[in-house]
């Protein structure tokens, strides 16, 4: 489990296919320090174990659904991403929580620097816009957000200064594409909501969630 708070921008320094996927070298400055064997670490949004660890550098291995699923299909060396360690049970939550179980692919639609901050558009999937609400969290990237705006499925999200810097959302363009995790919380809500209705296909609105006292 993760908070989405990001400790630190890494590079993929090689990629080694293997059967049914692919080991990942990873150089890292800060977590790496308190990073040891079978340790997950939240990888740009995904979560995978450490199965090696050097002075800098740590793999992971990628396969599977994770492949299918996730922006790393097309990942390539020299890319910097976001890293964070799982989160202790004594921790501050400082963002929302984070399991690293990427629910799609988003595809960014518009940059704009408004004042000190950042305007992002993001067109998530379809399938995921029942999940989103205004003024929610969700991550992108592996970083815990809040969404400003709402348009069907294209989300705006306010970023400020310090996140931005921080992150690798500072060496995005419009069209490529990002990890994206809905919160878990409406993912159970809808299941509880289906299982009392018999219904597979439970509308799940801002403003219905608002009529029932959420």
């Amino acid at each position: 489990m993760f908070t989405g708070i990001i400790e630190e921008i890494g590079k993929i320094e090689r990629i080694t296919p293997i059967a049914g996927g692919m080991t990942i070298r990873l150089h890292s400055d800060k977590i790496i320090e308190d990073v040891a064997v079978n340790d997950s670490v939240c990888i740009d949004g995904v979560c995978l174990t450490v199965t090696n660890k050097s002075k800098n550098t740590f793999l992971v291995d990628a396969v599977g659904a994770t492949l299918e699923k996730t922006t790393f299909h097309n990942i390539k060396a020299d890319a910097y991403v976001n890293l964070e360690r799982s989160v202790r049970l004594n921790d501050r939550l400082g963002g929302h929580l984070v399991q690293g179980h990427v629910n799609g692919i988003g595809s960014i639609s518009e940059i704009k620097k408004l004042g000190e901050n950042y305007l992002v558009k993001i067109i998530v999937p379809e399938d995921l816009e029942k999940y989103l609400i205004k003024e929610g969290s969700i991550a992108i990237n592996g970083i815990s957000l809040t969404i400003a705006d709402l348009n069907r499925n294209e989300i705006s999200i306010s970023v400020i200064p310090h996140t931005w810097q921080n992150t690798n959302l500072k060496d995005k363009e419009v069209n490529d594409k990002v990890n994206v995790e809905i919160d878990i919380l409406a993912k159970y809500v809808e299941k509880l909501l289906t299982r009392n209705h018999n219904s597979s296909d439970q509308n799940i609105t801002e403003s219905w969630l608002k009529e029932i006292g959420y």
